[in-house]
């Protein structure tokens, strides 16, 4: 059984709300995105992703939108109780309501990414891992409408859902940045990749790779520097 929560070395993560608990593809991504003086967290769940950017980006003001209620509980309770809790705020509504004032210069998201799986018995955890309120098409179509015009979207996506996301940004005229093949071991296919767009094209796309343990529950130096702000030990 997991945690109900998850200390960091500048906040904690309570998350007996959330169907989706603290993993390695939220750390990753968090660690990993560019960001901008105002971020938007599409799914935020327990909020993870919007504290790592506020930590990060010290002069940014972070909007973490999801459409679980006690996830969003779970998140402004998380938010409050760290130093980052008056540039973070959480808005429990669909991102299609979303409405802001000015665009973002970064978005972020851990998209639902189980489009033809079996309905777990959890209806938190199919909400959260789902792709039924959110599909990628979706998400690309108002993070499009959302960015502005020199920001960056970033997410983290399953090896097998890199094709239909990375097809779905191209239909809306997003451009590639940014890639970073993750293997779990050196000698494993790439399980997970982060990935960059912009609505510009790049002259290049920044191509990358890394490994999250090169022996069982040892942390490899790449890992070990993109979260060495984050990790107790």
């Amino acid at each position: 059984m997991a945690n109900d929560f998850f200390r960091f070395k500048q906040f904690t993560i309570h998350q007996s709300l959330c169907g989706m608990k603290v993993g390695t593809d939220g750390t990753l991504l968090g660690a990993w995105a560019n960001g901008g003086r105002h971020i938007l967290d599409i799914g935020t769940g327990t909020g993870l992703i919007a504290l790592m950017m506020a930590q990060r980006f010290p002069e940014a003001s972070v909007v973490g939108v999801d459409i679980d209620v006690d996830a969003c509980i779970q998140a402004r309770r998380n938010a409050d109780d760290s130093p980052f809790c008056h540039r973070i705020s959480v808005c429990c509504l669909d991102v299609c309501e979303l409405e802001p004032k000015e665009c973002y210069d970064a978005i972020v998201s851990n998209p639902p990414y189980f489009e033809h799986s079996l309905v777990s018995p959890d209806a938190k955890r199919t909400l959260a891992r789902h792709a039924f309120t959110l599909t990628y098409a979706d998400l690309m179509n108002h993070a499009w409408r959302l960015l502005s015009d020199n920001g960056e979207l970033s997410v983290v996506i399953p090896a097998e859902g890199k094709a239909k996301l990375e097809a779905e940004a191209a239909l809306i005229g997003f451009f590639k940045s940014r890639e970073c093949a993750v293997r779990t071991t050196p000698m494993k296919m790439p399980r997970r990749f982060l990935l960059a767009f912009k609505k510009h094209p790049s002259p290049s796309v920044e191509a990358t790779e890394g490994v999250i343990e090169t022996a069982p529950n040892v942390r490899s130096e790449w890992y070990r520097q993109l979260t060495r702000d984050f990790y107790l030990k």
